[in-house]
C-alpha cells in the first residue's frame, strides 16, 4: 500500500511539476507537533494535503480562499507518530507546492504554521517561526 501511495505521490508531483527532495533520515525535523495549519495569504484557492519523507499522504483538506486557514489533526490521519511531516498544498488551476521544511509529529497538541504566497503558478508555502 505505502509503494502505490508513493508512486501516486511521485506521480502527482511529476504531472504538477514538483520535485520531491529526500532529505536523510539523520536530520531531526523539529518541531515537534500534533496539528499542520496552512494560512491561504494568497489570491487563488487551495487545499492541502499532508505528506511524509517517504510519501504517505492525508486526505486533502477542503479547498478555501484567500484569509483563511485550515488545520489537521495529525492523529486523525493514518501517519504514524513520530513521522516527519510537511503540507503538500494545491492551488486551484495552478502547481502543487510543497512546504519548505519537515516538522515531526508528537502527540502534544502542538501546531505548525505554514502560510502560502504568491500566485497560482509562482507561490511558496512557508513554515512561520
Amino acid at each position: 500500500m505505502a509503494s502505490r501511495t508513493l508512486h501516486a505521490a511521485v506521480a502527482l508531483a511529476g504531472a504538477a511539476g514538483l520535485t520531491l527532495f529526500a532529505t536523510s533520515p539523520a536530520e531531526a525535523a523539529t518541531p515537534c507537533v500534533q496539528k499542520i495549519s496552512v494560512v491561504n495569504n494568497g489570491g487563488f484557492v487551495i487545499n492541502y494535503q499532508v505528506t511524509t519523507r517517504t510519501g504517505e499522504l492525508s486526505a486533502p483538506t477542503d479547498d478555501y480562499p484567500i484569509n483563511q486557514y485550515r488545520v489537521v489533526d495529525l492523529n486523525s490521519t493514518p501517519i504514524a507518530e513520530g513521522s516527519d511531516v510537511r503540507p503538500l498544498v494545491h492551488a486551484q488551476a495552478g502547481n502543487t507546492v510543497a512546504g519548505n521544511v519537515f516538522v515531526s509529529f508528537c502527540n502534544n497538541g502542538q501546531t505548525a504554521t505554514y502560510t502560502a504566497s504568491g500566485t497560482t503558478l509562482n507561490y511558496s508555502v512557508t513554515l512561520l517561526t
